[in-house]
């Protein structure tokens, strides 16, 4: 299991102006992760983030830059992309990633990475922080963007 000896970090959120943007395909799963991303945030002092909606992953980075641009000290990127039968699933991965890798690094804006990259639904049910799942990646994704917020 990927998330087997994950540390449990304590963060202090307070005062963070706080993008959360959400991807809108895989509504249960994705509502999952919105929900530990969220209180994360609230168990951390920090009630008043953004959620921003976007269609799907291929358009996360664009949102976080638009974040970054805004204000934001910290993004948290959620979604999901489970594997299919073409090789789309490689490109919107890899541009997903790629791209949240370059706006953190124009901007200095960290971005807590929750995109769920699997082979079945059953891999992200286990991973949104859902009743029964194993992780709570949207939890994991506020700990790393806040963490690396308070860094500067």
């Amino acid at each position: 299991m990927s998330g087997e000896g994950a540390p449990k970090l304590e963060i202090d959120a307070s005062g963070l102006q706080v993008a959360v943007i959400v991807t809108s395909w895989h509504t249960k799963i994705t509502d999952g992760l919105l929900a530990g991303a969220e209180r994360a945030l609230t168990a951390a002092g920090n009630t008043e983030y953004e959620i921003w909606r976007v269609p799907g992953a291929f358009e996360l980075p664009l949102a976080a830059q638009r974040a970054a641009t805004a204000g934001a000290d910290a993004i948290v990127a959620l979604g999901v992309v489970i594997q299919g039968d073409t090789p789309h699933f490689e490109y919107v991965c890899a541009s997903a990633t790629d791209g949240l890798t370059r706006v953190q690094l124009d901007t200095g804006v960290p971005i807590g990475f929750g995109l769920l990259t699997v082979n079945t639904e059953q891999q992200a049910l286990d991973r949104a922080g859902l009743e029964g799942s194993r992780e709570d990646k949207g939890a994991e994704a506020v700990e790393a963007a806040v963490l690396m917020a308070r860094l500067k």
